[in-house]
């Protein structure tokens, strides 16, 4: 059995936009890895559209937990553009604070999963963030994962399918800095 390492004891890199050449590859190795078998699902299959796409962005933000030299885990997102936050469609009155920023994805090696690199790797990617709220989505067959979050700050505001071959997901909304 290998000694466990905690989330205390990993060293997390901040990247942007300009680095996404050099990260990419671990990034999309580190997805399939947290996917496991899920990978195969044709949604899935299309995270290295999702990673361009959001990797394009001049103000992406990139947070990679390293466990020695390996990377253990990964999470990033942008902020959303003014006037585009689609999350408020789902509460009325929508928050009066604006600007927001759009956690796209985190994901972590199956084994060290339960160990708080999830927990770290948000914190690190959301602290210091000039956004008043933080938006994402979880796939609503995974409630373990929205207890996750919630027990972080977020919360459900709603639901949504973002695309037609996309999961329904629950729409969750926390403001910044993460209270917990």
């Amino acid at each position: 059995m290998e000694p466990s390492v905690s989330a205390v004891d990993l060293d997390i890199r901040r990247f942007g936009h300009q680095d996404l050449p050099q990260i990419r590859q671990t990034i999309i190795d580190l997805h399939a890895d947290a996917a496991g078998p899920d990978r195969d699902d044709d949604f899935k299959k299309k995270f290295p559209w999702f990673l361009d796409h959001w990797g394009g962005n001049p103000d992406f933000a990139c947070v990679i937990a390293y466990d020695g030299d390996e990377a253990v885990g990964f999470a990033y997102g942008a902020p959303a553009t003014a006037t585009r936050e689609w999350w408020r469609e789902h509460l009325d009155p929508a928050p009066e604070k604006s600007a927001t920023f759009s956690y796209s994805e985190l994901a972590g090696s199956p084994k060290r999963r339960k160990q708080g690199v999830a927990h770290a790797l948000s914190r690190a990617l959301l602290e210091d963030r000039p956004e008043d709220l933080a938006v994402l989505l979880v796939d609503v067959t995974h409630p373990r994962v929205q207890a996750l979050y919630e027990s972080w700050g977020f919360r459900k505001v709603g639901e949504r399918q973002p695309f037609p071959d996309a999961p329904v997901y629950a729409v969750m909304l926390s403001e910044l800095p993460l209270s917990r």
